[in-house]
């Protein structure tokens, strides 16, 4: 039975930062008077590939109040507790999910929130019960029987579990509709202590959210639907201790090493074999790659890999020079920019779409247009 990705809403935080701006606020901060530091972090933040970020912290805009990690009129840097990173993540998750689980349906061809059947929540950067799941059947008006699914802690590449799950529940009840809410507030784990993983994640991760509604019915005609065909998941041989998540007292920890890129430079040809070959494909039948943009790295070295030209990975590039890497939300952004410009023409023309997260684990997709 076909079922189909129908539509796609983002939204983000009203704070932005220019890319520019928190490269020289971090310079000051965690390069704290060390020219090779200093040098280290130019680099990182001129390499990235990313121009503007947003985020939930309104501390860094000039002239703001006193938050949690600055206050501005003295200047002074603080290292909030996981507790109080958490309470500002449930404040802004609950009013996030709702205004893009709300925008959705407003957005959507031939869809009412009231027709809900099923939510699927994923986030990695924040907990709280009763969760965004809880809330959005609040949030919605939908029947307190609303069967709810919560995929947390898993990193940049949830959202193709989350979608995997919803194509499965519609397979099994051809009248459902399933809501797909991803949000991640990435940047609450914001450290200014100068460790290597933190520079590096401190460069890329920011906040963001995307709705996506999927069902089994025919889409609407002259819509902007996806076929969701085929989902697969594979470790790579190496990268366990390259990319990793752990709580501590002071937000969530980040291992992101330098060496991801090659990582999957190295592996992600042999990860997207089964996908292709499952769906009737080989690389060179695909024009359109929804590559999840962790950084500008990852995306040159599976252009690389792969042989790909440089315009069959356009909508990740937008994304991440635009948003930067919002976690699990981001490949939706992707999925979004590839309807938004209009470079999907023909029915039936195919996506590879790919995203990687702790383990080294690698998700990967085949999408149709509707």
């Amino acid at each position: 039975m076909p079922v189909y990705l129908h539509h796609i809403e983002t939204a983000v935080p009203q704070t932005a930062y220019p890319q520019s701006f928190i490269a020289e606020r971090m310079k000051r901060w965690a390069g704290k008077g060390d020219r090779k530091q200093e040098r280290i972090i130019s680099y990182l933040y001129s390499q990235s590939g990313i121009e503007t970020r947003h985020s939930a912290v309104p501390d860094f805009v000039p002239g703001a109040e006193r938050g949690i990690f600055y206050d501005g009129q003295t200047d002074t840097l603080r290292s909030p507790t996981t507790g109080e990173r958490n309470e500002l993540y449930t404040g802004e998750a609950k009013r996030l999910g709702a205004e893009v689980a709300c925008n959705a349906f407003g957005g959507a061809s031939g869809f009412d929130a009231s027709e809900v059947t099923h939510i699927v929540t994923v986030s990695c950067t924040g907990f709280f019960q009763p969760g965004l799941d809880y809330h959005l059947v609040r949030t919605l008006n939908l029947p307190p029987s609303v069967p709810r699914f919560h995929l947390g802690f898993m990193g940049c590449y949830a959202a193709f579990p989350a979608l995997r799950l919803a194509k499965t529940i519609c397979e099994t009840d051809p009248a459902a509709v399933v809501l797909v809410v991803s949000l991640e507030l990435c940047s609450l784990h914001l450290r200014f202590d100068g460790d290597m993983d933190a520079l590096i994640g401190g460069s890329v991760f920011a906040d963001g959210a995307a709705a996506a509604i999927v069902s089994a019915r025919q889409p609407a005609v002259g819509g902007s639907a996806l076929l969701l065909e085929r989902f697969d998941t594979t470790l790579t041989a190496t990268g366990e201790g390259d990319m990793a998540w752990t709580i501590g007292d002071n937000g969530f920890a980040m291992r992101l090493s330098s060496y991801v890129p090659e990582i999957l430079h190295a592996n992600i040809a042999d990860a997207m074999k089964p996908t292709l070959a499952g769906a009737g494909l080989r690389v060179g039948d695909i024009s359109h790659w929804a590559v999840h943009p962790g950084g500008r790295a990852i995306v040159d070295k599976v252009r690389s890999a792969l042989d790909l030209c440089e315009g069959s990975v356009a909508a990740s590039r937008r994304v991440l020079k635009e948003y930067g890497n919002m976690s699990s939300a981001t490949i939706l952004f992707v999925l979004k920019e590839m309807l938004r410009s209009g470079t999907l023409t023909d029915s039936g023309e195919p996506i590879a779409a790919m995203a990687f997260g702790p383990g080294l684990t690698v998700e990967s997709a085949v999408l149709r247009k509707a």
